[in-house]
């Protein structure tokens, strides 16, 4: 199974990519536990491209692939047309400086749910993999 998603960058848009992971872990028919992870995790991918990617820019496209490998792991990649970014400088939400910040768990929250995350070069690419998704 693949499929692949074009949303304008705008925040109401994550409905539609809600509805696009319902359906296709539906179709492919996954354990509950299985489709919280993907949803957080996709969503979040999501909402950081349109914010920080595109910049809420609606002339610019979020790309959302989502990809079954082997009949049992899901790999969900979402691409932004922005400027990208480093994981590796996203600062620890759980340390106490940043405890109480409003932004910054969107990162730390798909690097725990996903079993394997990574980020293209430039830094506007996460491709996730979800491993034995199915019930």
């Amino acid at each position: 199974m693949y499929k692949k998603l074009s949303i304008e960058s705008k925040v109401e848009n994550l409905r539609i990519v809600e509805t696009s992971i319902d359906n296709a872990t539906s179709e492919i028919g996954i354990s509950k536990d299985n489709y919280g992870k993907i949803l957080v995790s996709t969503l979040e991918a999501v909402n950081n491209a349109i914010l920080h990617g595109n910049k809420l820019n609606p002339d610019k496209k979020v790309i959302i692939e989502i990809y079954l490998r082997n009949c049992s792991d899901l790999e969900i990649k979402v691409i932004d047309e922005g400027n990208g970014f480093s994981p590796s400088k996203v600062p620890d939400p759980t340390t106490p400086e940043n405890i109480e910040q409003i932004n910054g768990r969107g990162v730390f929250l798909m690097n725990h749910l996903a079993d394997i995350i990574s980020y293209n070069e430039k830094g506007n690419e996460v491709t996730m993999t979800f491993k034995n998704i199915r019930s």
